[in-house]
C-alpha cells in the first residue's frame, strides 16, 4: 500500500513540481494541496472494515476490492475537515451484480464526533445500522441498479430524499466494468458529487458538515477501488472548486 501523509511544506513542494517548480499560487488558479494518497499496493491499515457476514474486502492487482453479500462500508480511518475535494476510481465488476456504488462523506455520529471507530457505535455493514449518522451519502445505481440518490443524513434516523436528488434515467445507472472517476466536495456550505467530469448533486446545506470521516459503500457487488486522494482547498480556491475548476 502506498499511502501519503503529505503535511503543508511537502505538499507545496509536491504542488509546485506540477506547477512547473514554483510554489507561487494565483487565487484564481485551483491549486489544491494534497493531503492523503493511497495506491493500495498493500495491506488495510488505514482503512476500517464493517461487512456482513459471508463478504470479503482485500487488495488484488493494486486495487481496495469489496466483494460483499449483505452489506459493507469501507472506512478511511482520518478524520477530514472542509474545505476539501475527494477523489478516487471506482468499477463495479460485471463478476457480481451490478450495484451500489455508494459512500458516505463529512460522517459523524451525534454522541461520539470525535471518536467514530470507539465505543458501541452499533455499526455492523448492515445498512440500518448507518440512519444515527450525520453525513452526505450518495447511493449510486442503487436498488439493482435503478436509482441514484443524495441524501443527507441529519443524525435523527432522517434521511430525507429531495426530488432533484433521486436520478433514475438510464445514463445514471452503473455501467458494468467502466472506471468511473469519483469527486467528492464538502466546501463553501455545499456539498458536491462529481461523476467522470460530470456534476450529479449540489447541494447547498443550511447547516453544513464541515468535518467527518468517508467510507466506500456497497452491498451485494464487487467494487474495485484505486487512486484514492485527498485535497485540502484553499479559501481563495473555494469558489473556483464549486464552479467545476479540477485539474
Amino acid at each position: 500500500m502506498k499511502f501519503i501523509d503529505l503535511n503543508p511544506i511537502l505538499a507545496g513542494c509536491a504542488l509546485g513540481l506540477l506547477a512547473g517548480c514554483t510554489t507561487t499560487q494565483d487565487p484564481q488558479t485551483v491549486m489544491p494541496r494534497l493531503l492523503y494518497s493511497e495506491t493500495f499496493d498493500s495491506g488495510l491499515s488505514s482503512w476500517e472494515v464493517e461487512q456482513q457476514p459471508g463478504g470479503e474486502v482485500f487488495i488484488e492487482d493494486g486495487h481496495l476490492v469489496i466483494a460483499d453479500e449483505g452489506g459493507c462500508s469501507v472506512w478511511f480511518r482520518k478524520k477530514l475537515t472542509a474545505p476539501l475535494v475527494i477523489t478516487y476510481t471506482v468499477r463495479a465488476s460485471s463478476k457480481a451484480r451490478v450495484s451500489d456504488i455508494n459512500c458516505f462523506w463529512m460522517a459523524t455520529e451525534p454522541g461520539s464526533p470525535d471518536d467514530h471507530f470507539g465505543g458501541d457505535h452499533g455499526r455492523t455493514g448492515a445498512f440500518a445500522t448507518y440512519d444515527s449518522m450525520q453525513t452526505y451519502y450518495v447511493g449510486y445505481g442503487g436498488n439493482y441498479n435503478s436509482t441514484t440518490r443524495f441524501r443527507r443524513y441529519t443524525g435523527d434516523g432522517k434521511r430525507p430524499l429531495l426530488p432533484e436528488h433521486d436520478l433514475s434515467a438510464p445514463e445514471y445507472m452503473i455501467q458494468p466494468d467502466h472506471t468511473y472517476h469519483i469527486r467528492l466536495v464538502a466546501a463553501g456550505g455545499r456539498a458536491q458529487y462529481y461523476r467522470d467530469g460530470e456534476l450529479l448533486f449540489d447541494y447547498a446545506d443550511d447547516e453544513p458538515l464541515t468535518e467527518g470521516w468517508f467510507a466506500f459503500r456497497t452491498v451485494l457487488s464487487r467494487l474495485e477501488i484505486d487512486d484514492f486522494q485527498v485535497w485540502r482547498i484553499e479559501p481563495a480556491q473555494v469558489e473556483a472548486v464549486l464552479q467545476g475548476e479540477w485539474k
